[in-house]
């Protein structure tokens, strides 16, 4: 039996364990992917773009124009099919961006190659044991590897959340959809559906080729895997004819099952993306969410596996991703409710459309949905506290840059805007960059609006701000200790 070690090993090369190696590996933790697919192609049903603040955090790492080339930027926010229109909102990306999840995983896998990490192509995690001092994963093909933690991306049906004994509660499914990638003899009708679903064209650029077909099924128990036939029966149900439907490129189906995980973490084992959560598609959150928990656990898990931080820094991993996730979830099921083609539920839809062209709760569940309004509870203060920080254009000694330039190394950033008469964080200096630089203009937050400028701000390694200096040094030590670890030896503190 082959044996290999590793610090981390992450089982999924979908977006979310794409995302997380690439973390890791920046900060220079040995991580492997282990992935049950021989390539990155896909089957079925997947996602089809990236949300404003998921764009943000691609930026941060200095990758998204990589995204933005592959596709198209759009207005494609919505609740329940009801367009919102986040042009407005104060961000440089200030869309969302088309593109499948056959070309983000890609791009992905393109980044996380050029960082060195590994990918075991068609293999799956058969078991896996924990000790003290770390988790010995076992896999197909007679091999395991040893790591000091595990990290299941690995899907809804996730084998690791289950041997983990991770409970996963949640809602059954009530509706089922049929999707499908097809050609059609005939020029579909082409748009949403009140409830739900439609078709519409795979190159929306051209607006020509095959066909993205996804609707409600009359059933929801059903014996087997879709056929072409479902396919027919749902198009005539739904249009009164089937368009001519031919040669699908892929079959599958999906519910409006809602679950997630009853904790993040148990131990060496962690959870992220549909491992942690599953929910309908409607908002296109899924895969994005997925992303955002990758950035928000991957330099914890580097901090504690190096020896930074203690053990206790991956809490709040779950502490912070568990309420987003959930919320998720409610938000979902809130908008597969408000598509239940009944005359009554229509009029619940008509109403939601009269409140949402209304500025403020459109500002309210756009934010919401592309994840631009997140704040983590990092106690009272500041209203930047928690949230992400504005990509602020900043005057250094070095000339121009963007708060999100300095993100580019994954690595805490303490920006010195010049009204503390200067900083000392030598304890810390291996660790967090010290910036000093000037902003000249206004600081806003989606929703909330204008606040006021401050005089220093401690940002987190995903883009979170986790102390704010307004008029004083104050608690800046106990932050710099509770997020990156106690002071260096040899350092001492006043």
């Amino acid at each position: 039996m082959t044996r290999t070690e590793h610090e981390v090993v992450i089982t999924g090369g979908g977006p979310t364990g794409l995302m997380l190696a690439g973390e890791l590996a920046l900060a220079k933790v040995d991580v492997v992917i282990v992935e049950r697919r021989i390539d990155q192609e896909l089957e079925g049903s997947r996602a089809g773009g990236l949300h404003s603040r998921t764009l943000e955090v691609l930026d941060q790492r200095g990758i998204v124009d990589r995204f933005l080339a592959k596709g198209r930027a759009m207005q494609i926010q919505g609740f329940g099919g009801i367009p919102l229109d986040i042009s407005d909102f104060p961000t440089r990306h200030d869309y969302g961006l088309a593109l499948w999840q056959s070309h983000i995983e890609r791009i992905l896998a393109g980044w996380v190659e050029e960082l060195g990490v590994p990918i075991l192509r068609g293999r799956e995690v058969v078991g896996f044991t924990r000790d003290d001092a770390g988790v010995t994963v076992e896999l197909s093909g007679d091999t395991r590897l040893r790591a000091q933690y595990l990290v299941g991306c690995d899907g809804g049906r996730s084998v690791v959340r289950k041997a983990a004994g991770i409970d996963f509660p949640g809602l059954d499914p009530s509706t089922s959809w049929i999707i499908a990638e097809v050609e059609m003899d005939q020029e579909p009708t082409l748009g949403m559906r009140r409830e739900g679903g439609g078709i519409g064209p795979t190159d929306r650029e051209e607006g020509r080729g095959s066909y993205r077909v996804v609707l409600t099924e009359h059933d929801l128990e059903h014996p087997g895997e879709p056929t072409l036939q479902d396919l027919r029966e749902a198009l005539v149900a739904a249009y009164g004819t089937d368009f001519g439907v031919r040669d699908p490129t892929w079959i599958s189906r999906f519910t409006d099952m809602s679950r997630q995980a009853a904790s993040y973490r148990h131990g060496r084992v962690l959870l992220a993306g549909d491992a942690a959560h599953v929910h309908p598609p409607q908002g296109g959150q899924g895969l994005n969410t997925g992303v955002q928990d990758a950035v928000n656990l991957g330099w914890k898990l580097a901090q504690v596996v190096d020896g930074t931080s203690p053990d206790r820094l991956l809490d709040t991993y779950h502490a912070e991703r568990h309420p987003v996730g959930a919320r998720v979830l409610r938000n979902t099921m809130a908008q597969v409710a408000l598509g239940r083609p009944d005359d009554r539920h229509q009029a619940l839809r008509d109403t939601m459309i009269e409140l949402l062209a209304m500025d403020e709760p459109r500002k309210r569940i756009a934010a919401m949905l592309c994840g631009l309004d997140i704040r983590y509870d990092l106690g009272e203060g500041h209203p930047l506290l928690g949230r992400r920080m504005p990509d602020l254009d900043l005057h250094t000694a070095d000339g121009p840059t963007r708060v999100f330039d300095l993100l580019h190394e994954a690595r805490p950033v303490l920006l010195d805007l010049g009204a503390l008469g200067g900083l000392d964080i030598a304890p810390w200096a291996s660790r967090v960059r010290l910036v000093a630089a000037k902003h000249d203009g206004a600081w806003e937050l989606p929703v909330i609006g204008e606040v006021a400028a401050v005089a220093a701000v401690l940002i987190r390694p995903d883009g979170h701000v986790a102390w704010v200096g307004e008029h004083m040094e104050s608690g800046l030590h106990d932050a710099l200790t509770s997020w990156f670890g106690p002071a260096a030896a040899g350092h001492g503190l006043a």
